[in-house]
């Protein structure tokens, strides 16, 4: 008998953000830090203007938020004991260091906008914790990294395993983080629900 065995697997990470937090966040606190600072922040709404950004993000703005806004600080808390546990799975040999958090942004992405194809260059894990997730939002769209040395490869058929597909695409709640390893190519399709969906998103890299 044959035997198939998978080779160079990808690994996806879900959890409860506060399943692993010493000190529990409050999901309507973190929304409403969320929105007030996007109401706030001159300098990133200038930017994703000039962008063509929908909606708004951080990213290019404010790069301080766990020292700026106490919520900010328990989330990234939280995070580093979800990545240390990620890493022990990837079984990374981390040489007695540990990832820091390098970057960490708020999304909002109104009705219609999108956040095309990309990879994190120069981090280790990314990931995103999820703030607002109305109903008919969009969902993470994963890509395999694989798919340009593909070639001739047929499709693959819609109901095969989902390990097996091309894309594959994750449907988070409220309170939920996602890591992947940052080379891991993903985007978010349009928003069709009329309300925001509202995210914070993460890098970590080599201390």
């Amino acid at each position: 008998m044959a035997e198939i065995t998978s080779l160079f697997v990808t690994r996806l990470y879900r959890a409860r953000l506060n399943d692993l937090a010493r000190r529990k966040v409050d999901p309507e606190e973190l929304r409403d830090s969320c929105e007030a600072i996007a109401d706030d922040d001159e300098a990133g709404q200038a930017w994703c203007e000039e962008q063509g950004y929908p909606g708004y993000t951080s990213y290019a703005s404010l790069n301080d938020l766990p020292w700026r806004f106490p919520i900010f600080g328990l989330v990234e808390k939280a995070l580093d004991r979800h990545v240390a546990a990620f890493c022990d799975d990837l079984g990374f040999d981390l040489q007695g260091r540990k990832l820091k958090c390098n970057a960490l942004w708020i999304n909002i992405l109104p009705q219609g906008g999108t956040h095309a194809s990309h990879i994190h260059p120069h981090s280790v894990i990314s990931g995103t914790t999820y703030v607002a997730m109305p109903e008919g939002t969009s969902a993470l769209k994963l890509e395999d990294p694989r798919l340009p040395m593909m070639m001739l490869a047929p499709v693959v058929k819609k109901d095969a395993a989902p390990e097996l597909q091309r894309f594959v695409y994750v449907k988070p709640s409220v309170g939920e983080v996602l890591l992947w390893e940052s080379w891991l190519r993903h985007e978010v399709p349009m928003n069709m629900a009329e309300e925001d969906r509202i995210s914070v998103s993460f890098n970590y890299g080599w201390a």
